[in-house]
């Protein structure tokens, strides 16, 4: 129990070290002035491109959004993952330990011996597919779409909606993928970084209000047009949980038969069934997964 009293305490004084060095030093993997950088360019390409071109500049719901983005993006860390994400790490090795077994004895391939550009697109490709796994999750499980709704709760898209979704959501996404990130093992700090802003670029995109598909790339990567209909409130007739759940790549859509684009879906209701009673502001939609019982 003391180890992961230290576990507490080290999580909580290193992040917030680490968010203060963020703020006052510029460096090319620095996270907090990449997301400004990026939610400023894909702003811009919004006002300038507009798919819906009726759509306020400060849409329904934009510093709500705004602020999802930034209590996400870094004080969720403070306060939860980090400490979550160390703990599940020191337990696993732990249990680990017990067996007489280390992490790497479960690696089936080492990154850091494949050329320099096939190993990040490895890195890429098995962060993308666990992910997109994953929120096919959050779809089909009764609790975890709970959580999950705070994200569909979107009205009207616009880059900030990538960043609005409840805490709980990270702490299922990185539980999941933390055995498959190491299984590969071997990456570093900038091969995380390059992924993560790739990422945060593409998800940035995809919610944004653009009418741009990527013409034949639209097969590889996720992209507006696309998008939306994973937020339309009326569901196609031949699924239950949902379509086009790709995160960065829609790929996986094409390939398992999840991809849904029946005609452009610019001005197609967006929310879910029963949006009409959930939650308008901040701690509410926090705290509905909690409050419902059904």
């Amino acid at each position: 129990m003391e180890k992961y009293i230290k576990i507490f305490k080290d999580s909580y004084t290193g992040y917030f070290n680490y968010l203060l060095d963020e703020i006052t030093r510029f460096h090319w993997e620095n996270y907090f002035y990449g997301l400004i950088a990026v939610s400023v360019i894909v702003w811009l390409l919004e006002l300038f491109f507009p798919w819906r071109k009726k759509q306020k500049v400060f849409r329904k719901d934009f510093w709500l959004d705004t602020f999802y983005m930034f209590f996400n993006f870094f004080l969720l860390n403070l306060i939860v993952l980090i400490f979550l994400s160390n703990t599940a790490e020191a337990f696993f090795n732990d249990i680990l330990s017990f067996a007489n077994l280390e992490v790497s004895d479960f690696q089936l391939v080492d990154v850091d011996a494949l050329p320099y550009g096939l190993g990040l697109l490895v890195f890429f490709l098995v962060s993308d597919f666990v992910q997109w796994n994953t929120h096919r999750l959050l779809h089909s499980v009764p609790l975890l779409w709970k959580f999950h709704q705070v994200h569909h709760s979107v009205k009207e898209m616009g880059f900030a909606a990538h960043l609005r979704y409840h805490w709980m959501e990270p702490v299922v996404y990185k539980s999941i993928l933390y055995i498959p990130l190491a299984i590969i093992g071997g990456f570093e700090v900038t091969d995380v970084a390059i992924v993560h802003f790739t990422a945060l670029t593409i998800g940035h995109l995809n919610h944004a209000n653009l009418g741009w598909d990527y013409g034949f790339f639209r097969y590889i990567f996720n992209n507006p047009k696309m998008h939306i209909w994973h937020h339309a409130k009326v569901l196609p007739k031949h699924t239950k949980y949902g379509v086009n759940f790709g995160i960065s790549l829609s790929l996986w859509d094409y390939l398992f038969k999840t991809n849904h684009i029946p005609y452009n879906g610019r001005d197609i209701e967006l929310g879910f069934d029963g949006d009409e009673t959930f939650p308008k502001d901040f701690i509410g939609q926090e705290l509905y997964p909690i409050k419902t019982k059904k």
